[in-house]
This record gives C-alpha cells, sequence and structure tokens, in this order.
C-alpha cells in the first residue's frame, strides 16, 4: 500500500467498515510511513473532538423567525425593480454564473486553439535554404491554386446568374416556346 491510498481509505478505517486484509494493510504502512501515521492520529482526534462535542438543541422558533425575517421577494428581483429597464434585460449577464460561463468558453477556445495549431520552436534544421524555399514555393502554390479555384468558381457563378437573367428576361410565350423548340431538336437529334 502507497501513501496515496491512504487517503482514500481513512474515512472506512475510523469507521471501521475495512477488510480484514485492507486494515492489516494500512495499519502496516501507518507503522512505517510517520506522514500518514500523523494523519491518521490526526484524522481520529477530529473524530473524537466531534463525539464529544455536546448536541445543541435548537430553539423552536427559529424557523419561524428565519421566515419571518426572509423578505417576502427574492432578493434580485428586488434589486431589477429599483433599476432602470436598460439593466433589467443586461442583469443576467452581470451574474457570476455568466461570467464564469463566459471564462470557461474563452479557456475551451484558447486550449483547443493551441492543440489544433500546436506552437513549436524553430530548430537549426527549419532554417535549411532547401527547407525555406520548399515551402515558400509550396505556400506561393497553394495560393495560385486557390486563386485559380476561386477564378473559375466566380466565372461559374457568373454565366448561371446571367443564364437566370436571361431567362428571367423573356416573356412567358417565349418561354414556352424556347421549351418546345428545344425538345424539338432534341427529339430530331
Amino acid at each position: 500500500m502507497d501513501c496515496v491510498g491512504i487517503d482514500e481509505l481513512l474515512c472506512e478505517y475510523i469507521d471501521g467498515t475495512l477488510t480484514p486484509e485492507t486494515k492489516l494493510a494500512l495499519e502496516t504502512h501507518t507503522r512505517d510511513c510517520p506522514a500518514c501515521a500523523e494523519l491518521l492520529a490526526d484524522v481520529g482526534g477530529a473524530v473524537n473532538f466531534m463525539q464529544r462535542a455536546a448536541l445543541v438543541e435548537v430553539p423552536k422558533e427559529l424557523v419561524t423567525r428565519i421566515l419571518y425575517l426572509t423578505p417576502k421577494e427574492a432578493p434580485m428581483a428586488a434589486a431589477i425593480a429599483r433599476i432602470g429597464w436598460l439593466r433589467r434585460f443586461t442583469a443576467p449577464l452581470m451574474q457570476p454564473r455568466f461570467a464564469m460561463g463566459m471564462a470557461m468558453t474563452i479557456l475551451s477556445f484558447s486550449m483547443l486553439g493551441k492543440f489544433v495549431a500546436p506552437v513549436r520552436q524553430i530548430r537549426a534544421a527549419d532554417l535549411e535554404p532547401a527547407k525555406v524555399w520548399r515551402s515558400v514555393d509550396d505556400s506561393a502554390h497553394r495560393t495560385w491554386d486557390k486563386f485559380v479555384k476561386y477564378y473559375d468558381n466566380l466565372r461559374l457563378v457568373y454565366e448561371v446568374q446571367t443564364a437566370i437573367d436571361d431567362i428571367k428576361g423573356q416573356p412567358d410565350d417565349q418561354m414556352v416556346d424556347s421549351k418546345s423548340n428545344t425538345k424539338k431538336s432534341g427529339e430530331s437529334k
């Protein structure tokens, strides 16, 4: 048994609910380890002190007095009633749980950013001219490919938009005629 396992077993040892094997192992460890023996003595002393403390009888009128002195409306509702309409809407944002939620959100995103794109120290091998040139060349090719793809997509969108505008610009009779001409020309081929 090690010192870490002692912390978990102290309550059960004091209550007397440990199995005989575990109890023997704990007692053997506390004989050999002065820090754990002192911890066991402190916990046992605290439990003995609490058992010797006298029970305090609660006054019968205590509950009545607490209920009488408690305000009829909740303190937050009373505070919101006293402030203006703008603060009424922003009051929930001023709660500690909202601030903690925002702090945890920011922390989560920062941790996620660190693990998604880890930053590492530059090494001498990273500064070799061949590696630097390869990196710059790769970056240039990727940028060029993105530009070409953007241009092609833009051209496609322009062509589709022009075709839609042409269709919308024709009267309904011409659209029906052009559809029937298209079908006839497709059948004759």
